[in-house]
Order: C-alpha cells, then sequence, then structure tokens
C-alpha cells in the first residue's frame, strides 16, 4: 500500500562537497516511489529569506545519474548569514528566524531534508524546534568532524583529491632532490591530512589534535636524506598553529577571517633548519569539486533513501549516520554537541607512527 500522499522539501547548507547531488537524487527517487512530492530550496535558509521563497520542483527529469555524478549541488548552498544573528547592511545583526519559519509554512511541507555540517545542522534543528516542523538531517563535511557517523557526504573524494596530490608531488620531488609540502583543509579537524597523508605516503603529518616541535620534523627530515633518499613528503591540516600557538588565516573580502597559509609558515622553517629547496602547495578548494567518489555516492544514497523513509515513519529530530558498513539514525541535537576530531591515541594514528610517520611530537 502506498503511503499517504506527503510533500516534503530538501536543502543543502554550509561549504558545498562531492556527493550532495546524490542525497539529493535518492531522497527523490525514494519519496517518488512513494507518490509524494519533493521540491528544493534554493541556498539553504537562505531562499526562504525571499519573498516568494526561492525554491525548484524535484522529479525524475532533473534528478538523473548525469546530476549524481555532478559535483556542488544543484540547489546552491551558502555558509555565511546566521538566520539567529542575520548581518544587516548597516553593519547590525537581526533574528530573522521567524521570516524563514513563516516562509517554510506557506510551502505546506510535510518535513524538511536538511543536508549539511554540524554548523548547518545545528541552525536548522533550532529553526524546527521553533517552528514545529519535522527536520530529517544528512551530515556532510569534507572535514567529517561530525560526530556519531563514521563518514560525511564528501570526506572520501576529498581524501581522494589530497592523496592525488601527493601522488603528484612525488615524482618532482625526486626529481628535484626537494621538499614538498601540502597543506589541506579539514577546519579545527585534522581528518583529511592524516587519512591522505598515511595513503599517499607522507613522511610527516602535522594535524591540529598533536603538538608539534619543528626541530622534530626537521630532524626526521634530516634522517631521511641521511638514508639516501632525496625527496620528503609533508602534510599539514590547515588548523595547525605555529609554534607560538597562533593560527594562520587569510582575510577575506567582507573581513571575514578564514584558516590557510600555515604551509607557507613551516615550509620557510623546513627551508632553513634543513637547508633544502621546500615548496609549498596549498590544495585549497579542490577538495571541494569535482565528481564524488563512488564511496561518497553509495553512502550518499544510502542516507537520501533513510532520511525518506524517517519521515515515513513520522520521526523528525534525527540524523542519518553512518555505522558498522550501514545507516543508523541518531537525534540531531547529540550529533552536533561537539565536534569530532581526531583521537591521537585512536587506530590511524597509531598506524602513522607505525608507518615510521613523524607526526610533529616526540613519540616513536
Amino acid at each position: 500500500m502506498p503511503s499517504p500522499a506527503k510533500r516534503i522539501a530538501i536543502l543543502t547548507s554550509g561549504g558545498d562537497c562531492a556527493g550532495l547531488n546524490a542525497v539529493i537524487r535518492a531522497a527523490v527517487l525514494r519519496a517518488m516511489a512513494l507518490g509524494w512530492e519533493v521540491i528544493g530550496i534554493m541556498d539553504g535558509a537562505h531562499g526562504l529569506l525571499s519573498r516568494p521563497p526561492r525554491t525548484m520542483p524535484l522529479h525524475a527529469e532533473n534528478v538523473d545519474t548525469v546530476m549524481m555524478r555532478q559535483g556542488g549541488t544543484i540547489l546552491g548552498t551558502t555558509n555565511k548569514g546566521d538566520p539567529f544573528a542575520y548581518p544587516m547592511p548597516n553593519g547590525t545583526t537581526k533574528d530573522r528566524s521567524g521570516e524563514i519559519i513563516e516562509a517554510f509554512r506557506t510551502l505546506v511541507c510535510d518535513a524538511l531534508i536538511g543536508i549539511g555540517g554540524d554548523g548547518s545542522l545545528a541552525i536548522l534543528h533550532r529553526l524546527a524546534q521553533q517552528g514545529g516542523f519535522p527536520l530529517i538531517g544528512v551530515p556532510k563535511t569534507i572535514d567529517n568532524d561530525l560526530s556519531m557517523t563514521e563518514s560525511s557526504i564528501g570526506f572520501d573524494t576529498a581524501v581522494a583529491v589530497a592523496t592525488e596530490a601527493l601522488d603528484r608531488l612525488q615524482p618532482t620531488a625526486a626529481s628535484h632532490d626537494r621538499i614538498m609540502l601540502l597543506e589541506v583543509m579539514g577546519r579545527d579537524a585534522g581528518h583529511i591530512a592524516l587519512s591522505a597523508g598515511i595513503a599517499g605516503g607522507a613522511d610527516v603529518i602535522l594535524i591540529p589534535e598533536i603538538p608539534y616541535d619543528i626541530k622534530n620534523v626537521a630532524a626526521h627530515i634530516k634522517n631521511i636524506h641521511q638514508r639516501g633518499r632525496n625527496f620528503a613528503l609533508i602534510v599539514v591540516s590547515e588548523a595547525v598553529r605555529t609554534q607560538d600557538g597562533v593560527p594562520v588565516t587569510n582575510t577575506l573580502y567582507g573581513g571575514e577571517k578564514r584558516l590557510g597559509g600555515i604551509g607557507h609558515v613551516i615550509g620557510a622553517q623546513i627551508a632553513e633548519l634543513c637547508q633544502a629547496e621546500t615548496r609549498v602547495t596549498v590544495l585549497g578548494h579542490v577538495q571541494r569539486g569535482g565528481q564524488p567518489s563512488a564511496s561518497d555516492r553509495l553512502v550518499a544514497a544510502a542516507f537520501g533513501v533513510h532520511a525518506v523513509e524517517l519521515i515515513r515513519e513520522g520521526k523528525a529530530g534525527r540524523m542519518v549516520a553512518w555505522s558498522n558498513r550501514g545507516v543508523i539514525d541518531v537525534p540531531i541535537a547529540e550529533a552536533v554537541k561537539q565536534p569530532q576530531q581526531v583521537d591521537p591515541k585512536g587506530s590511524l594514528v597509531k598506524t602513522a607512527r607505525g608507518l615510521g610517520i613523524c607526526l610533529g611530537d616526540s613519540v616513536q
């Protein structure tokens, strides 16, 4: 028996990443099989600040397999403008949450599927509670720092891109007797750096969760050279701080500060301490774009289908999650309570140490 007719909405929020379109496609196809109507809200919750709200119908014709392979999101997204403290042109902030809730109600939807990271899901959860509408969250972030899920959409692709960068840097490093340093994203967590560093054969991996001494790094590289190898690969997470504990940031248009640049700081120090030619590559947004990996597509499909099933079961305030090779669901409030950083005593850290990779500290 088909389920009672429903009308649901879906949006993407926060930074983009590979795999978002695959989630949208899966959710739409499952909902259509149940006889439901699906609309997409444009540019995250910002689409609900327009009058009328900016939406698009979602059906089989615009969620085909071509769209599934595309990076980014067909719905658009934003990682700016907290609706509870929305920046206004005069420099003040305004609570515009009521406008968003009012607009969502005009769409006459039975539930909302929100695809986002910890910040986005926390905001959407608060809006849903205040507005009294059911919300199902889908975790996406290349940083993989959402708790209660082993993997988030976009992480696997970002790691693959960073690993490929190391694969490309190694031959040119060997050809020119150079030290190559790769700075990767990850926000306040070192998951990308650690995973890509192990997979890409890095000699040094620096992550924010493990304090480092630049002298330990230099000594490790000198030891490599003494053993007869003429190159070295270093991976640094963007949130790693200077030896003085200062975060390195860039100031963007409008005054916003973003992490980035620590690679050049450490690269200069290594060049001086090792007296070696050093080159720095900042991978940046390349990690967010491009076709999603097979793993990201697979998990995205499972997440999208399960999100619709949760709505079908009348559940709300839940986030789909990946655990032990399958999909589960957990409370959104618990998942966004605190970020999941790298465990300094975890399996991957032990693996890196076991491979002889220097993590910047004195532990062997």
